[in-house]
């Protein structure tokens, strides 16, 4: 069975906690999207793991995991990340490959990113490792690939400092390649985990267009970043906040106004520790957009949500979600294509009643406080999709399973 996990919202939405609970279930995890610009924390007990580019599952011993064709790979960011790994006694010896088709992110297209964006009349708050250039030269085709270390005309063709800083890294990054289709092929049985990066709206064409990364972020992107036909995946889950954040410009509906909402920004930020893995930027935070969401489960066939973060609620009154937008003097409830319009949307709120009580010690959905059973009723009435996951924590036990995403429907 082949199950993707993306994100629902603009990244940052507790994939990472997700694969790698799911991935116990799993043999294979493939990471399909994004490089190093992307962070996923691990919390498992009184231990913590930062990841950036290794798929979420390489913390059990006996998965195998892979850096999948639409990634885009810097080698010294790789392995620091393996010897980080190898350091804290996670073994990943034989067990972690790349697809021979990723592309590598060189030192030159880092220093042209930052440029880039600085030289922009509206930046667009890259986090600046490169990730945009290398998509970029990808698409101009005078990008270099894994494959192409194994021979000499495409190196020909690079700067001298770009092939200096392959040098060290050229026979290991082979070792460690593989034609994954061909790999696939003898493993049509085995239980596979697609691992994508940001989410739905920084996905280069389902996004909020130009503030999106450059990559496929969307479900489809796990196909062909997975060297797999469409038909060959089983289920989609979509990961979201009980809330919305958003890092870097770009537009944002249901944001907390500045001035009047200033303490619950505050308050959910340090709650939810919305700060970037990556880059340590605070982020941007505001109320459910489920306008934005629906669009999400409906662009992304997605057949059940992920809700993480619930428990941040846990001691307010009131709780709010955005349920259409005010543009102008009309109301509008779907999610549109143009900035401009976002930019200036105000989002139309419904309240719903807190809890007041932790949700970390409960075992079963049952559990949960009514209120907050109607919360998330109400997210699958509105979205029409179930919520199959709810994380009420960062550790691995503090996951509610109310349906498997391992058993066919």
């Amino acid at each position: 069975m082949k199950v993707v996990v993306i994100g629902a919202q603009w990244g940052d939405e507790g994939k990472g906690k997700i694969v790698d609970y799911l991935a116990k279930e799993a043999q294979i995890i493939i990471r399909f999207s994004g490089g190093a610009n992307a962070g996923h924390t691990i919390v498992i007990g009184n231990e913590e793991y930062a990841l950036h580019l290794i798929p979420s599952g390489v913390l059990y011993p006996d998965k195998i995991v892979i850096l999948g064709a639409g990634m885009v790979i810097d080698p010294a960011a790789l392995f620091t990340e393996l010897a980080m790994l190898e350091e804290r006694g996670i073994d990943t010896t034989g067990r972690v490959f790349i697809a021979d088709r990723a592309h590598l992110v060189l030192p030159r297209y880092i220093k042209i990113d930052r440029e880039r964006d600085k030289a922009r009349k509206k930046p667009i708050g890259t986090t600046g490792r490169g990730i945009g250039i290398t998509y970029s030269m990808k698409s101009d085709r005078e990008g270099i690939r894994i494959a192409d270390l194994a021979g000499e005309d495409k190196l020909d063709e690079l700067e001298t400092e770009d092939k200096e800083f392959l040098a060290p890294y050229r026979e290991k990054l082979l070792d460690m390649s593989i034609d994954l289709s061909a790999y696939l092929v003898h493993r049509k049985n085995s239980q596979i985990l697609f691992e994508g990066a940001q989410g739905t709206l920084l996905d280069l064409d389902l996004g909020t267009y130009p503030y999106v990364s450059s990559g496929m972020s969307c479900a489809a992107g796990a196909a062909v970043g997975g060297c797999v036909g469409p038909r060959a995946l089983d289920k989609v889950l979509g990961v979201f906040k009980a809330y919305t954040t958003r890092v870097g410009n770009g537009p944002f509906p249901s944001e907390f106004d500045s001035d009047a909402e200033d303490g619950l920004c505050r308050f959910i930020r340090d709650t939810g520790r919305e700060y970037g893995a990556t880059t340590g930027r605070p982020r941007r935070c505001g109320y459910l957009d489920l306008v934005a969401l629906r669009y999400a489960c409906l662009t992304n066939s997605i057949d059940s949500l992920v809700i993480t973060h619930l428990d941040v609620y846990d001691t307010l009154e009131e709780i709010k979600a955005c349920i259409a937008y005010r543009i102008g003097d009309r109301l509008v409830e779907h999610f549109p294509a143009s900035i401009e319009a976002l930019s200036r949307a105000k989002p139309v709120l419904r309240s719903f009643p807190g809890w007041k009580k932790s949700l970390s010690n409960a075992l079963t959905y049952e559990e949960f406080p009514l209120a907050a059973m109607e919360y998330i009723e109400f997210i699958e009435r509105f979205c029409e999709t179930p919520i199959d996951i709810v994380s009420v924590g960062y550790d691995r036990k503090e996951t509610i399973i109310r349906k498997s995403p391992w058993t066919r429907s």
